[in-house]
């Protein structure tokens, strides 16, 4: 399964940094889903959940409060929060 380099941090600390199969992200138009391979992208992230897939079975969820910031950029993915 191809997957791409992601990394979400806030100010603080990193909270992931490691390669992912898919990441669903709350955008200002609506959740917006990103794959291995995907466009070059910046986006605004509102509040809610963000769910990343590092494998067919393993999942992980993070909690947007405050928005963010989503890029893609040649496979790599960086959120912001």
């Amino acid at each position: 399964m191809k997957s791409f380099d992601l990394i979400i941090t806030t100010q603080e600390k990193t909270l992931y940094h490691g390669r992912a199969s898919s990441l669903i992200a709350p955008s200002s138009l609506g959740y917006l889903g990103v794959w291995a391979d995907h466009a070059p992208l910046i986006a605004t992230l509102t509040d809610g959940r963000i769910i990343l897939k590092e494998d067919p079975n393993g999942q992980k969820v993070f909690e947007s409060k405050n928005g963010g910031v989503l890029e893609i950029m040649n496979n790599n993915v960086t959120v912001l929060l």
